[in-house]
């Protein structure tokens, strides 16, 4: 497995745990990947990378197989247990201003009330803008402005 592979492997493992994707399975190459994150835990990149190195190329190769590592660390609390947490309605392209230059409609530590403009999902070059179904204090913006987002992907924590 050459440094590109090893790159990509990485960016793929924290894609992966950044959207909440517990399992995946692809194959490339002849060459195949199973990933199963267990609840809690992380994946140990670098023993999935060894694992890798190790196995042929070819159509006749098996599944790798990798899981968090023997000893996990405790499980943290959950920052945003309680939290309301507002979803994309809709696939697009999330902006949290209005115009590249302008003020975002809300930041971390604002107060919103119930119909407050939270942000814009461009679909098809329409630009929709997502109120807010809560009241209460934003505690987590997930997506930065301009990166894609999808049906039901977790846009803003809400403590109320």
């Amino acid at each position: 497995m050459d440094a590109n592979e090893k790159k990509e492997l990485t960016e793929l493992v924290e894609f992966l745990k950044a959207n909440g994707i517990v399992k995946f399975e692809t194959e490339r190459d002849g060459r195949k990947v199973a990933l199963e994150f267990a609840s809690g835990g992380g994946i140990d990149t670098a023993h999935l990378a060894t694992l890798l190195a190790s196995q042929p190329r070819g159509g006749g190769s098996a599944p790798v197989q990798a899981a968090a590592p023997a000893a996990a660390p405790a499980v943290e609390a959950d920052p945003f247990a309680g939290a309301h947490i507002v979803k994309s309605p809709i696939v697009g392209t999330f902006y949290d201003a209005p115009s590249p230059d302008a003020e975002p409609f809300v930041k971390v530590g604002d107060r919103i009330e119930v119909g407050k403009v939270l942000c814009i999902v461009e679909a098809m070059k329409l630009m929709n803008e997502i109120e807010s179904d809560a009241a209460g204090e934003v505690v987590k913006v997930f997506p930065k402005t301009g990166q894609p987002v999808e049906y039901g992907q977790a846009l803003f924590a809400i403590k109320q």
